[in-house]
């Protein structure tokens, strides 16, 4: 082909990209000085977090008992810098998409949200400390704490999940989902930032879990792989589109098992100390205590 023709083939595809109609509900025009949150620097956040919550596993390997408190305070004041960009930067977009008046969120208001983050971490860890005592007391393969916190890919997608759930909570758009998918792609378990997990909590092996953003887990709960608390409808709107904001996917009460490739959809509950097996489609609620399992 001619380089004459080569030009008008790419200048005709120029014009068409730029038609505002091809790009409706794809472009985000920045202002000046307020980009999207950056993926690089929220997985360095992770990283921090991760560090602060595990320190000697994550961050800084030269950690030990007398210079804690030096390691900590230098990942915490980079922490607080980079959130309170990011979240910034996160309370732009979520003007601009939930059609707010144009005013323009301060760094301020955002070094107050990341403040309050950081003073969730203590918490953060305690709990987390639950989550490694659950995955290791739950799996007979485990040979120490370390080896959970290292290698399991639960300990990474629940870390991720409970970070992006404290932001989700101080209602900072965008960034809580980047977050948990982040894990998503790392260790193929999907949690929404949005679901509610209690203390104890684990997923043995994980790959293609997913739990939705209206689920509420109990305390003690464990997942084998494939596991999907999924939603079992969407009741549409007027207008034929998808009601946003309703509870739509299970319960999950205390000291609930749910074995390998189990779908249970809908906003339904199972009760405590039930037991559901492996390969199941349950739809309806099942009563505390009890056994679902295939019938042979």
């Amino acid at each position: 082909m001619s380089p004459i023709k080569d030009t008008g083939i790419l200048t005709k595809a120029v014009s068409e990209l730029s038609d505002s109609k091809s790009y409706q509900g794809l472009f985000h025009q920045h202002k000046e000085g307020e980009p999207l949150p950056s993926g690089k620097k929220l997985r360095r956040i992770v990283e921090l977090a991760r560090a602060i919550l595990f320190p000697g596993y994550f961050g800084n390997s030269t950690i030990h008992s007398q210079t804690i408190t030096y390691h900590i305070g230098v990942s915490v004041e980079e922490l607080f810098s980079l959130l309170t960009e990011q979240i910034e930067a996160g309370l732009c977009f979520g003007e601009e998409n939930n059609g707010l008046p144009d005013n323009t969120p301060c760094r301020e208001t955002a070094a107050g949200l990341a403040a309050r983050f950081i003073g969730r971490l203590p918490e953060m860890r305690r709990i987390l400390a639950t989550d490694v005592e659950a995955a290791y007391y739950g799996d007979p393969a485990a040979t120490c704490f370390g080896e959970i916190i290292c290698c399991y890919p639960v300990i990474r997608a629940v870390t991720n999940y409970r970070i992006a759930h404290e932001l989700y909570l101080l209602d900072i758009p965008l960034i809580p989902r980047i977050i948990t998918e982040m894990a998503h792609s790392e260790t193929g378990i999907d949690i929404h930032p949005g679901a509610q997990i209690g203390d104890h909590f684990t997923i043995d092996h994980g790959t293609g879990v997913v739990i939705g953003a209206t689920c509420i887990i109990g305390n003690n709960v464990k997942l084998y792989q494939g596991v999907t608390l999924g939603a079992k409808s969407f009741p549409l709107d007027e207008h034929g589109n998808p009601i946003k904001g309703i509870p739509r996917h299970p319960i999950l009460e205390d000291n609930v098992i749910v074995y390998s490739n189990a779908t249970i959809l809908g906003r339904i509950t199972i009760g405590k100390g039930a037991t559901i097996g492996g390969n199941i489609w349950v739809t309806e609620s099942v009563p505390a205590g009890a056994r679902i399992v295939q019938r042979k």
